[in-house]
């Protein structure tokens, strides 16, 4: 495997970990829906505290789902879809191999089942 695709299958894991959390999705969607938020916003639409917000939008940054803009005093947080498209690119590559694999063994049955019935019983 090249370097490259070592990175990119790296950057991957991160966004898919990231997106393993329900709390992570939703500040994800949130974010999408206001386009920035600070943490208190954020924590304001959802059960848990603001730190754990905090904490949640270190590990999106880290995966690059996120990212924080410091204006004052306050950090605003806006989506970085860049992270995201490169994930679907890779399933859509993922759902292709599959796709082909699965029309090689629907041929192999398919040829399998003709020779059968061309065979005759015994």
């Amino acid at each position: 495997m090249t370097e490259e695709r070592t990175g990119a299958a790296e950057a991957v894991s991160h966004v898919l970990g990231a997106l393993a959390d329900p709390t992570r999705r939703q500040l994800l969607d949130l974010l999408a829906a206001r386009g920035e938020a600070t943490a208190t916003i954020l924590a304001e639409r959802l059960p848990v505290s603001r730190q754990a917000v905090v904490k949640h939008l270190a590990v999106l940054d880290a995966a690059g789902l996120v990212s924080g803009t410091r204006v004052g005093r306050e950090v605003r947080y806006a989506v970085r879809p860049a992270a995201l498209d490169a994930t679907a690119r890779w399933m859509a590559s993922l759902a292709a191999d599959w796709d082909t694999r699965l029309a090689h063994i629907k041929r192999v049955a398919e040829a399998a089942e003709r020779d059968a019935r061309t065979a005759g019983p015994e």
